[in-house]
């Protein structure tokens, strides 16, 4: 399968090495944005073709697939032109910065017969995945309360300071925290779309969105609800799971010096209903380096079998938390949620 990469900063590198290193796909071409980064794709990948311009990559006819990897603000115009050119697309998440954003890519994929996928690569996960397959197998019984909490350093400015313009990035929300309701509904789909979120946030600068402090508290149908909270005035990366049921409970944990290491250190606890300690349970590499080569694979594999790993409908029901979510936070007060 043959793939273009559309953006070549730093996560785009990754992509790009992902992307070669990925039995039975071929990176075609890439499209940088500036000169600098260009020359740099060039010396890494000396068989890919090379643009300055993404519009040039897309009118390559044999290209199956085009991988998205610019800041947050250009996701959906660029989706939805390689949608409309007959490739395949995979997006990296957020899906895009606002719901109409997100309607006009589903449209796309729709009117296009093409394949979008939003790139949710945590999922794949040997650790965060596997607490979803011990909640599906009843390991921990219904569902009652979970807890997702990160400390962190602060983000990363990104190309051209792209990540502290909030007319760039949307709203830090659509961070880091977006991967994590998207834990929440996926782990608890069972439960049903959420009903409601209240939120708040502050920051040193003040900027509504660009909160260094985040936290939510989100209610599914039923009495199940959690917690998202998040620091970015911290130091390395460590990030906490807890999920408890009404037979047992969930607790997980990573940390690394950065967020994207080769090296963290992890751990899945799990106390199954009908035991009275919980046991550690043997994990693979974890990491969102190893799950993005994952990721591509999959992705290739799914595109080649006609379906997406995350759907624009799914991937939607996301930036509707994070839109509320903000919205709460602004407006002081429980936001109920229509998806």
């Amino acid at each position: 399968m043959r793939f273009g990469l559309i953006g070549y900063g730093a996560w785009g590198q990754h992509h790009a090495a992902a992307l070669d290193q990925t039995p039975g796909v071929v990176l075609s071409a890439i499209a940088c944005a500036s000169e600098a980064s260009a020359a740099a794709a060039r010396a890494a990948f000396p068989e890919a073709a090379v643009y300055r311009d993404y519009r040039d990559l897309l009118r390559i006819p044999e290209l199956d697939a085009v991988d998205v990897v610019v800041p947050n603000h250009l996701h959906a115009d660029i989706g939805v032109q390689a949608l409309a050119a007959g490739k395949h697309v995979l997006l990296e998440k957020p899906m895009a910065t606002t719901i109409e954003d997100c309607d006009r890519l589903i449209a796309a994929a729709a009117a296009h017969d093409r394949i979008l996928t939003i790139g949710h690569e945590l999922r794949l996960s040997t650790q965060w995945g596997t607490v979803k397959a011990l909640i599906d197998a009843g390991a921990v019984g219904e569902p009652m309360y979970a807890l997702v909490s990160l400390f962190r350093f602060p983000y990363r400015p990104g190309t051209g300071g792209w990540r502290y313009a909030r007319d760039r990035v949307g709203s830090w929300i659509l961070e880091e925290p977006v991967h994590f309701f998207d834990f929440l509904m996926w782990y608890f789909e069972r439960a049903g779309d959420p009903v409601s979120v209240l939120a708040v946030g502050n920051g040193k600068d003040g900027e509504p969105g660009l909160w260094d402090n985040f936290s939510a508290v989100v209610r599914f149908p039923g009495s199940l609800y959690a917690v998202i909270t998040q620091t970015l005035g911290g130091f390395e990366h460590h990030q906490n799971m807890e999920i408890v049921g009404r037979e047992g409970a969930i607790r997980a944990w990573w940390s690394g010096s950065m967020d994207r290491t080769l090296h963290p250190v992890f751990e899945l606890r799990v106390q199954r209903r009908g035991q009275r300690d919980a046991e550690i349970l043997s994990l693979g590499p974890s990491g969102e380096l190893f799950e993005l080569a994952d990721e591509i694979a999959r992705v290739a594999k799914a595109f080649r079998d006609g379906r997406a790993l995350v759907t624009g409908i799914e991937a939607r029901k996301r930036i509707v938390m994070c839109v509320e979510a903000e919205r709460s936070a602004r407006e002081g007060r429980e936001v109920a949620l229509t998806f």
